[in-house]
């Protein structure tokens, strides 16, 4: 029996929205509580900073680093599935580190497999909302993202809570519970039909048959696909934007992780260090509706590219504030500047790589760039710990480095995208001036709903359906 398939952008696009909402709250969000535990955890383990700093590193580095194999789920058992089997696996993790007796126990436990079954389900939460959403999609992106923003406000609060009460291990131990709530997010996703035409006879996401070859070059072929080489040799603005991006990574989170530990390094109550961390999340609950909705004007379609980048300048800029003072409300003040600069950060971040490449390319291309974040994710904590043994504790150093990632990568993507589009514009121009005749059109180079952003992509926009 036939299965009924949902149609993109009606109603049941909702449910899905706010199952993803959900998704990205209970998984991308949660590193930012691990602070909480830094101390704690390094008292129990008798270990030191750069030590400690092993686990969110770990954990980072599986939630970005899990996209390929996610991605290929995504293609064999669609989104629903790889969601629920996300949330099993975080679960799993969660419960078995509360048994650890070393750090090594917990890297392999809450690090490795409760980072990868968090990729799972944040990736194709983020995946199932392109595939639902055609004429709204940065605005739907935008409200998925505040999930991110509720879960980075409660997270830190309900660990500070847990920890107090139950200690870290009980913690723990409820954190694997929670995280079972992925599967019933999952169970939402319906099977969704997109755009107009005949059904193809191949699935459309699986790379063109190819004739029959060794066992060796069939593997190299499809390691190409899924991580989306064929992309990053053809696109230009793709390799800016992964290289900068990636760049930008290595000191976005470290905001995160070392903000508690700073202001209780400096005196400040546990209770109200960890409030700074939701107060970021709070204030993106409210800004990011509506930095979605402007985001999403056609007006502004083909500069979203150069408003990614310059969020992230400012985002480098306001982490020099946490370098003048240490007292609670200058950090305060700097928790409200920073949430400011994440909400851009935050909702532009996929809707550009939307924008860059075509939709049923998109589980790869987020695939080879959550790989390259997550290298990015593992070395960037163990750098700042190390950085912070060196300096007995000076956690401003932490902050210099991390604005002059995000500075130097927001420059980076600005002067790239703008160079590659001259570029672009220029061999049209050359095109036209040899062959007056011939007729550039850009419908086949449609990457999104906004053909003012899509006229660069050599790749056709030619999905008739997808199995969530």
């Amino acid at each position: 029996m036939p299965r009924v398939l949902e149609r993109a952008d009606g109603r049941w696009a909702w449910v899905v929205l706010l199952a993803s909402l959900v998704t990205q709250a209970l998984t991308v969000s949660f590193p930012s509580c691990i602070g909480i535990f830094f101390t704690e955890l390094q008292r129990d383990f008798q270990a030191s900073n750069s030590e400690t700093s092993w686990f969110p590193s770990i954990m980072g580095a599986m939630l970005n680093g899990g996209g390929p194999l996610c991605s290929i789920l995504i293609k064999h058992f669609g989104c629903r599935v790889t969601v629920m089997l996300g949330g099993v696996l975080a679960s799993l993790g969660m419960v078995a580190s509360t048994f650890s007796s070393s750090l090594i126990h917990l890297f392999l436990t809450a690090g490795l497999i409760t980072g990868l079954g968090m990729s799972f389900s944040f990736q194709s939460s983020v995946t199932v909302v392109g595939l639902y959403f055609v004429r709204r999609r940065p605005l739907a992106n935008a409200l998925a993202s505040i999930g991110i923003s509720m879960g980075v406000t409660l997270w830190p609060l309900l660990a500070r809570y847990l920890l107090e009460t139950l200690g870290w291990r009980g913690a723990f131990l409820i954190f694997g519970a929670i995280f079972l709530h992925c599967c019933v997010c999952g169970a939402m996703l319906r099977p969704v039909a997109t755009n107009v035409g005949p059904e193809p006879k191949e699935d459309p996401l699986l790379p063109p048959k190819i004739p029959t070859r060794s066992c060796l070059g069939t593997c190299v072929s499809s390691i190409q696909y899924h991580l989306a080489f064929d992309i990053l040799r053809h696109n230009m603005s793709f390799c800016i934007y992964v290289m900068g991006a990636t760049w930008m990574i290595l000191g976005l989170s470290l905001p995160h992780t070392f903000l508690v530990p700073y202001a209780m390094n400096h005196g400040i109550d546990e209770y109200w260090a960890a409030m700074l961390i939701s107060v970021i999340g709070f204030c993106n609950i409210f800004l990011r509706p509506g930095a979605g909705l402007l985001a999403g004007r056609k007006s502004l379609a083909a500069y979203r590219k150069y408003l990614f980048a310059t969020a992230i300048f400012i985002n480098g800029l306001t982490n020099l504030i946490c370098t003048v003072s240490a007292d609670f409300w200058v950090l305060l003040g700097y928790s409200l500047l920073f949430s400011l600069s994440m909400c851009g950060t935050g909702i532009l971040i996929f809707q550009v790589l939307m924008d860059i490449v075509p939709m049923d390319r998109f589980p790869s291309a987020l695939g080879f760039f959550s790989v390259l974040c997550g290298v990015a994710s593992l070395i960037s904590p163990p750098m700042a710990g190390w950085l912070l043994d060196k300096t007995n504790n000076d956690f401003s150093y932490v902050f210099y480095m991390s604005s002059g990632f995000l500075l130097s990568g927001s420059l980076f993507m600005g002067v790239g995208f703008y160079a590659a589009e001259k570029k672009t514009l220029k061999q049209d121009g050359q095109a036209k001036m040899e062959d007056p005749t011939s007729e550039i059109t850009s419908t086949h180079d449609l990457t999104s709903e906004d053909k003012d952003s899509a006229k660069k992509q050599p790749y056709p926009k030619n999905i008739s359906m997808t199995n969530v």
